[in-house]
């Protein structure tokens, strides 16, 4: 397993670099200054700075501006006291009350955990909530000890199917994580649609095209242009009608099922915020499974067993290999000092 990179920081980090520790203080100071309680900043700040560490910088400091106005203007509560109802065994039901979901699930942990101990399985279904990070960061700590762990969350409508004549899905990502015996665990997490709707902002920001199939413009017509896709637009699912169905049964199991609302119901994941650049108030759903739980064991030692194929086969980047590679390296030397982390910085003098 990979050492808590809160150990690795460096003293003193390479020049135009930052440890990982100085980095969520700055961030959760900004949290805190916008109104949110300690609780609920420590937990998104360790959640934002991880994404920033491990290079998915679509998902880390450049979140920060969308969470500050979220909280100060009051759209999402960032001191919500989530409500935790076991209705079964191995099934929990989380009301957020319009706050985040890395904490309600954090606040839920005891609970979640219980539940697997008595069950074997968690289903954890979160309603009335605000994700605007990755995923990976929801699983990989269950398969660290032990569990599979898949997750998935709506959005606000972003994606027009073909066919289709308006955004009616989200960007609706899901995250799959799985130990392996002597290994860190294999985490996947991507978006239902062609590209996240933060590395479509990031590339517009750059002046950059994205790649023909990405999404559509004024009229329907493919574009390459990410300022069309992001206002004239939408994004395109990946894999046409596969992607499609994809994101539509995460809008069944994320929103429909934990009483979120659907990514096309604007007026109830943005109201009146759609244009400020904020978070989308919808529903998220997790799934836990003890995979030694009436098995005759050695769960993860298969599961090295079949990875061990594929890169004997040649594949030889498999999910979260880079995401690894690259929090190793900020252990050592820091995290690179992007302009979102300058800006955060100057901020709080």
């Amino acid at each position: 397993m990979h050492t808590d990179p809160a150990l690795l920081d460096p003293e003193t980090p390479d020049e135009g670099r930052i440890p990982f520790a100085r980095l969520v203080g700055a961030i959760e100071a900004a949290l805190i200054g916008a109104g949110a309680s300690p609780r609920v900043a420590a937990t998104l700040a360790r959640n934002c700075a991880a994404c920033e560490r491990d290079g998915a910088l679509s998902h880390g400091v450049f979140r920060i501006p969308g969470y500050l106005t979220s909280i100060r203007s009051g759209w999402a509560d960032a001191a919500a006291v989530p409500v935790i109802d076991r209705v079964g065994a191995g099934f929990i039901r989380i009301d957020a009350a319009n706050g985040f979901a890395q904490a309600a699930l954090e606040a839920a942990a005891d609970e979640i955990r219980g539940a697997v101990i008595e069950a074997g399985v968690a289903v954890v279904a979160v309603k009335d909530s605000h994700h605007f990070s990755a995923l990976w960061p929801d699983v990989e700590g269950f398969a660290e000890d032990g569990l599979v762990a898949m997750t998935m969350v709506t959005g606000g409508a972003a994606v027009i199917p073909r066919g289709a004549r308006a955004k009616v899905l989200g960007t609706n990502p899901f995250a799959f994580a799985s130990p392996v015996a002597g290994r860190p665990p294999l985490v996947m997490d991507f978006a239902t649609s062609s590209m996240s709707h933060g590395d479509l902002q990031l590339t517009a920001q750059a002046g950059l095209e994205v790649p023909a199939g990405t999404g559509t413009g004024a009229g329907g017509r493919d574009t390459r242009d990410p300022d069309e896709i992001l206002t004239e637009g939408g994004l395109l699912p990946f894999g046409g009608h596969k992607g499609a169905a994809l994101s539509m049964m995460i809008e069944i199991l994320a929103s429909g099922l934990t009483g979120g609302a659907f990514s096309y119901r604007e007026d109830l994941v943005f109201a009146e915020y759609s244009e400020d650049g904020g978070t989308a108030r919808t529903g998220q759903l997790l799934i836990l499974i003890d995979p030694e739980r009436g098995s005759d064991g050695g769960f993860a030692g298969r599961t090295a067993e079949f990875i061990g194929a594929l890169r004997d086969a040649g594949l030889d980047r498999l999910p979260a290999d880079h995401r690894y590679r690259t929090r190793d390296e900020a252990g050592v030397r820091g995290i690179p000092v992007t302009p979102a982390i300058r800006e955060l910085l100057e901020a709080g003098r």
